[in-house]
């Protein structure tokens, strides 16, 4: 007995610091989550992707009145290709809202009286039960509302949670809010907002018509289409985002889901900063980020040189097969000591053969090139840079890469083949009666260079023959 006095005469004192250290850091928390008092009142400005509401330049908070309308609407997932999507505010992904911390948020739900189910939202920014999803069951018709204090800084998805909470959010039931920190996030010169998301259809990738959601496949993970912003070829096109050299851009990147997690790269640059999960939390210098499906990831980099840079799902074939690829245009003077582009082109023998130089620029004012060498020249080029999408045969890669046999896409006019080597080609475009939807980006090669590997082109794979040389190309180039 006098054993188990002394033991717990040694423990006492113990808890009672342990109670104390407790009650201090409950204290801390509390007081930390102490609401502002609340001194102004607005109404939020929302934006569709890729666009994003101005930065708060305010330093206190205010009751932000959120109004956000659910909308059932058919539209294209590609050229050719409906879907009944179901979204926040009209499109996918839904509206970007923007907020401070500490803001009082007043959210309002309306569901437009044609749609035929309710709706309801859960935004991950939100403390409570079901982030508001149990508050805002919407009826067609019907507008419903609650408050939240948003009490934690970063980039939240918000998306539909009603019963099957899967199959609303695989119709593109999601968006993102950003909660900016008190003090506000560096000014950057360019925000961007992508999301990615998963769709299941009935058809396969590219078949036509309009499509129903397929649950075998969404059960199975087995998406047709993996895409940014809702459709194929959103971020492409006259809708590449658009930055300049030497500014500095932030992507605010989510993941709708419902499925699949995103490892989201852009092709050509390192992102200096990754805050990831949407956190508090910086890192630097990285290549590749991960998103899992109803996460997010804020993303910024410099634009050092012109180009056409690649974002991608680098889970490789949703990108060059099931849409998940944008483009982000950067104009601007060429930086030689950032990035050379291609200084050289030789063809290799390992056998032991001797290694020739292919024809520099000032040779090729000197000495034009034959068809024969042309044809060797071109050859060997196909072989080091064409034919992993073209295919060695040229028949290309089904939905993704057009066919170079028997093609009629220049038959008609061989110069497109020039036009598309210097100055690259995106969007969709049907060859041999096949729609084909991708990026070809512009080839850094020699007048001499092009013109070769067009003639080879020209004379193989079925094709009818003809004959290109350096000044056709120096005058295609303009």
């Amino acid at each position: 007995m006098k054993y188990i006095y002394k033991l717990i005469r040694s423990i006492i004192p113990l808890a009672v610091v342990l109670l104390i250290a407790s009650a201090c850091s409950n204290d801390r928390q509390s007081v930390g989550s102490i609401p502002e008092a609340i001194t102004s009142e607005e109404v939020a400005v929302l934006t569709f992707a890729p666009d994003v509401p101005p930065p708060i330049k305010r330093k206190h908070a205010t009751k932000m009145i959120v109004n956000l309308e659910v909308i059932e609407k058919e539209m294209e997932m590609m050229d050719g290709v409906k879907y009944n999507f179901w979204t926040f505010g009209g499109q996918v992904p839904g509206k970007f809202i923007r907020v401070r911390e500490g803001d009082l948020v007043e959210f309002h739900l309306k569901n437009d009286p044609s749609s035929k189910l309710p709706h309801n939202i859960d935004l991950h920014a939100v403390t409570g039960p079901g982030g508001g999803a149990v508050s805002t069951f919407t009826a067609p018709g019907h507008e419903t509302q609650f408050s939240f204090t948003a009490l934690n800084p970063g980039l939240f998805i918000y998306h539909c949670a009603t019963a099957p909470v899967g199959m609303h959010i695989a119709n593109g039931m999601y968006g993102m809010i950003l909660v900016e920190p008190k003090d506000g996030l560096p000014a950057v010169d360019k925000e961007f907002y992508v999301v990615q998301g998963d769709f299941y259809t009935k058809g396969g990738y590219g078949e036509s018509g309009l499509q129903q959601f397929d649950m075998e496949k969404a059960l199975n993970e087995n998406p047709d289409y993996v895409v940014f912003n809702g459709k194929v070829g959103a971020l492409t096109e006259a809708n590449s985002l658009k930055a300049n050299v030497g500014e500095t851009v932030r992507l605010f990147v989510g993941n709708g889901g419902p499925g699949l997690v995103s490892s989201f790269h852009v092709i050509g640059e390192i992102f200096d900063n990754v805050y990831p999960e949407g956190g508090s939390t910086l890192n630097h210098n990285i290549q590749t980020t991960l998103i899992p499906p109803g996460g997010s990831a804020i993303t910024e980099f410099k634009s050092d040189v012109p180009g056409n840079y690649i974002l991608v799902d680098h889970a490789i074939f949703r990108a060059f097969n099931k849409g998940a690829l944008g483009i982000l245009k950067v104009d601007g003077q060429d930086n030689k000591t950032i990035y050379s582009g291609q200084q050289d082109d030789r063809i290799y023998q390992p056998e032991g053969g001797a290694i020739q130089s292919m024809p520099t620029a000032d040779v090729e004012t000197a000495k034009p090139l034959t068809k024969d060498e042309k044809l060797v020249i071109g050859k060997a080029l196909y072989a080091s840079i064409c034919f992993a999408c073209h295919q060695a045969d040229g028949k290309g890669i089904e939905k993704a890469f057009p066919p170079l046999v028997n093609s009629d896409y220049f038959a008609s006019n061989p110069e497109i083949i020039i036009q598309t080597i210097t100055h690259g080609l995106t969007g969709p475009i049907t060859v041999n009666g096949k729609k084909f939807d991708g990026v070809m980006p512009k080839q850094s090669l020699s007048d001499n260079q092009i013109a070769s590997v067009a003639t080879y082109v020209l004379n193989n794979f079925g094709n009818k023959g003809g004959e290109f040389d350096a000044a056709d190309v120096v005058r295609l180039r303009k």
